[in-house]
């Protein structure tokens, strides 16, 4: 974060000063206590489980240099009525003195996360880069983010997610994107939004915050995504695997891993690329970052190897590790939907070749009424596939196994279990050296756990 002087963040966030006027935060701003830097604000948020003005006097012992909180405490602070308010409000107040940057924002119902930290790798070949940990995408997460961009920062990759109508319009209010781009509308938080439709809806709220002279970058595939082309000001520039789209990809192959080569396709000329990551679906990611890449002022040579030189870099997304043995584990446990958990079907079903394959999938959460009909399809899609074994772990997943019994001409073996041990001790019994497992559910589920556990054996 740029220096600011204590008057500074009052008179941005509307809070009022305590301490010596010559108290200047030049570090991020941090939620935790924990992670405090010399020169940072720490933000006292209050949560259902702790307050975080209990630890403020931690923080300023820590090297915080003032505290942003909802009432004084016994070090320079900053006094605001809503310390999460007050975060975006400084987080705006600090883009507004940082007129050289630019802000990409990334949003879609799967895929953000990858795609972010694809554009992040990518685009900070040209220059000093600022992107967030995992999934920043929150009101919280977001500002946050925001802050620990400082005058040399010439690139603020963000990832911007929803829960309902307004949620990414509010996160453009924070930091308006230079660049927006929309991966696809899925089923993800379907029960929540109520349809597709609403998903749209609120997916495209950051093309409307492009503002004349930014550009929207739309999934030329994805017929509700390039609807989206009529509700920006922006230059729209369309990627996907249409022979129509601006940024395309062609020549498509994958390797026995699982990882894509193709020929990226610009206005500019073409290039090859060869990706890190595993899956067909890691191509349109790509694409998107290309897309956005290209608008940020990258040559086509330059993206694509910087897209082949790119490495996962946010945990439990489809990493893959092998044994001693040969087992090979896919851990793609941090989140899922119906979208998601068929592309990592996928990319199980084209590794295993020639070998056994095993998947354990866990719950798909905030399916609303449609929830048992997708985890059905889901056990549909596993029999179809041909893998050898389906564990489904826990209750609220066991239509996954109805749908699977349901294709007559499945031969594998279906187990339903109630919790991570136990999914571990059904694989402890059944695999054999060169099995291939996928772990996925959505994050209540925690079967990152299970990828644990079967790593942790010495494949004996």
């Amino acid at each position: 974060m740029i220096p600011l002087p204590l008057s500074t963040i009052a008179e941005i966030t509307g809070g009022t000063a305590h301490g010596p006027p010559d108290v200047v935060v030049s570090g991020p701003a941090v939620i935790d206590s924990r992670a405090v830097e010399p020169g940072a604000l720490f933000a006292a948020l209050k949560g259902e489980r702790a307050d975080g003005h209990d630890f403020a006097s931690g923080a300023l012992a820590s090297g915080a240099a003032a505290v942003l909180a909802q009432r004084s405490v016994d070090g320079p602070c900053v006094v605001v009525p809503d310390v999460q308010e007050a975060l975006g409000r400084l987080a705006r107040g600090l883009l507004e003195r940082l007129p050289d940057l630019t802000v990409v924002a990334v949003t879609g119902s799967a895929g953000k996360t990858s795609t972010k930290d694809l554009i992040a790798q990518v685009v900070s070949t040209a220059g000093p880069t600022v992107y967030p940990p995992g999934s920043f995408n929150n009101e919280i997460g977001l500002p946050l983010t925001v802050l620990r961009a400082g005058a040399e920062t010439r690139h603020l990759v963000l990832e911007m997610g929803a829960r309902g109508i307004g949620h990414i319009a509010y996160l453009t209010g924070i930091a308006r994107p230079d660049v927006g781009v929309v991966l696809n509308v899925g089923t993800a938080h379907v029960g929540e939004f109520g349809g597709r439709q609403n998903i749209a809806r609120a997916k495209g709220e950051i093309v409307e915050a492009v503002p004349p002279g930014g550009t929207a970058i739309l999934n030329a595939d994805d017929p509700l995504v390039a609807a989206m082309a009529e509700r920006t000001e922006g230059e729209v520039v369309t990627f996907g695997r249409s022979p129509d789209a601006v940024i395309r990809a062609e020549a498509e192959t994958l390797d026995e891993r699982g990882r894509a080569r193709f020929t990226l396709v610009t206005p500019e000329g073409a290039a090859p690329v060869a990706l890190r990551l595993h899956g067909a679906h890691a191509v349109p990611n790509a694409l998107a970052a290309a897309a956005a890449a290209r608008a940020a002022g990258l040559a086509p040579d330059a993206v694509a190897a910087a897209l082949s030189d790119a490495v996962p870099v946010s945990r439990w997304r489809m990493e893959v590790t092998e044994r001693a043995d040969g087992v090979t584990v896919v851990n793609d446990a941090y989140n899922a939907n119906p979208d998601s958990t068929r592309a990592a079907l996928d990319v199980l079903a084209h590794m295993a070749r020639g070998r056994r394959a095993y998947a354990v999938l866990g719950e798909m959460a905030e399916l609303g009424d449609s929830s048992v009909a997708e985890h059905a399809k889901i056990g549909q899609h596993v029999a179809r596939s041909g893998i050898a074994g389906l564990v489904v772990v826990g209750a609220n997943a066991a239509a996954m196994a109805e749908g699977a019994g349901q294709v007559a001409s499945w031969t594998g073996e279906c187990v339903q279990v109630d919790d991570v041990g136990a999914a571990v001790t059904v694989l402890r019994e059944r695999l054999a050296p060169r099995d291939v497992v996928l772990v996925k559910g959505s994050r209540v589920a925690g079967l990152e756990r299970v990828a644990e556990a079967i790593l942790a054996e010495d494949g004996r």
